[in-house]
């Protein structure tokens, strides 16, 4: 009898199926947490915690571009490192297209990441300086099951698709290519698996204005080629503006604003994401800033304010605003809905400039 054949088999890359359909969301974060310790004290004890993501919930729908803003230090991205499970979570839990991650019944970590991927911001650093570029796409298939030669085979195919000749590129070192062109490495590398969803952490912040428009047009490219899913993490709200369908604003590890991204820079409704839009420069000399939108530094995330985390910075703050913390209500619902977290915004919940109850029936 022939004996059975126990060897790896190769991992098929090919583009997943579509298992939950367009209206099902690529990803749901329920409930988020992560909380870092502060050790201190002759037995190195925990003395404290860093709220760094607390309470975060949010969806992801099929096929759009989710931006993430906020101010430095607001868990931007370790809320994207807790997405990929680089960092494990005190609370929560995180679902791709139907399946919780992390679960007998569910998807494993290395499914996850077959199906999501993410690019850093240090172009350089996360990139092994002893690899030629194309070992270094060639690296996470052959790790997954494919042959030496189909490995570098799509490395080479990748990187004539994030615009890199091969014939060129393929054998140069880091070192040996410019910022744009090791994040167009990077982006070839995170696609080497065939990806449904990439979260990209200030993807462009380390570029110039010219080369980080020709790298936002590649992602739209491939966006649109590849049927991808994204959620983009940047501090530049012009960038923002331009490549997102939905925005969500993020101050001190919580959610303060999730919409459309028309609605948000048009009418934004929290005071925070009021001020993050008004501090953006403006090309007309004449629209200059006279008085500083916001002022202060933001809260020590070791002890952060009591109910609403802004109302130490915010001009329409009341009592209310710091003895009750607001609630992002509907969080899971349509893409398109508009949704805040301010007494002002809530009917009835007792700020003076809140609608009345029933006002709105």
């Amino acid at each position: 009898m022939r004996a059975p054949d126990t060897s790896p088999r190769p991992v098929r890359l090919e583009q997943p199926a579509d298992r939950g359909g367009r209206a099902q969301p690529m990803l749901i974060a329920k409930n988020l947490r992560r909380y870092f310790p502060i050790r201190g004290g002759l037995l190195n004890r925990t003395v404290a915690e860093v709220k760094a993501v607390d309470g975060v919930s949010f969806t992801v729908m099929k096929g759009e571009t989710l931006s993430v803003v906020g101010e430095s230090g607001c868990g931007k991205s370790t809320l994207a490192r807790l997405l990929m499970h680089l960092l494990a979570m005190d609370e929560g839990e995180v679902v791709f297209d139907g399946d919780p991650i992390g679960r007998v019944d569910g998807l494993s970590l290395r499914e996850l990441r077959r199906n999501l991927q993410m690019v850093f911001q240090d172009s350089y650093s996360s990139l092994n300086p002893r690899l030629p570029i194309e070992d270094s796409v060639a690296y996470a298939p052959r790790v997954h099951g494919m042959n030496r030669a189909q490995a570098r085979g799509t490395a080479r195919e990748l990187l004539q698709r994030v615009g890199l000749r091969p014939e060129v590129f393929a054998g140069r070192y880091p070192h040996e290519l410019s910022g744009g062109q090791k994040q167009r490495v990077n982006v070839a590398r995170a696609l080497a698996l065939s990806p449904r969803m990439l979260i990209l952490d200030e993807a462009v912040s380390a570029l110039d204005k010219s080369v980080g428009a020709q790298v936002l047009n590649l992602l739209g490219r491939l966006k649109r080629d590849l049927s991808l899913t994204y959620m983009f993490i940047s501090h530049d709200l012009d960038v923002v503006q331009y490549i997102s369908d939905r925005v969500m604003v993020m101050y001190l590890g919580q959610v303060v604003e999730l919409g459309p991204v028309d609605a948000i820079y048009a009418a934004p409704r929290h005071p925070y994401t009021v001020a993050l839009l008004e501090c953006r420069l403006a090309v007309d000399p004449a629209a200059r800033i006279v008085t500083p939108p916001l002022v202060g530094e933001p809260p020590n995330p070791v002890n952060p304010p009591s109910g609403c985390r802004f109302h130490t910075r915010c001009p329409h703050a009341e009592r209310v605003c710091k003895t009750r913390m607001p609630v992002l209500s509907e969080w899971g619902g349509a893409p398109e809905a508009h949704l805040v977290a301010c007494h002002m915004a809530q009917p009835g919940s007792g700020h003076s400039k809140a609608v009345p109850r029933g006002a709105l029936h």
